[in-house]
């Protein structure tokens, strides 16, 4: 996968979340869960596309090591909501996002993993 697919992936990903995130209702737990959800979502896109300026082999890894750490965590609030929630969202854009977030998380994985191995 290229760089700029990766980058691309990324962004689309925070958007769909971000969009989905408007259509819950606006009570107390979830509001936690759309805070934590957007921060995450948001920053895993935002640290690759830092990775990509690093200063150094190592300053990329860890940009990506905490780009893969977000992702992570937008897989498990993703779970959350799809447990939790019952209303009227859009089913298929929910197990998207959840099945999207598998495949960031092991294309992100993979990257460190390599990475380490060249260092």
């Amino acid at each position: 996968m290229k760089q700029n697919e990766l980058t691309q992936r990324l962004f689309k990903f925070s958007v769909s979340t971000i969009k989905i995130l408007k259509t819950l209702p606006d009570v107390p737990e979830i509001r936690v869960i759309r805070y934590q959800l957007i921060k995450s979502s948001t920053s895993s896109g935002a640290n690759y596309e830092e990775s990509q300026a690093g200063s150094s082999k190592a300053d990329f890894i860890n940009k990506v090591r905490i780009s893969l750490k977000e992702m992570r965590e937008s897989n498990y609030w993703l779970r959350i909501i799809k447990e939790i929630v019952d209303i009227n969202y859009d089913v298929n854009e929910l197990e998207w996002l959840i099945n999207e977030s598998i495949e960031l998380k092991n294309i992100l994985g993979a990257i460190v993993q390599k990475s380490r191995l060249k260092k």
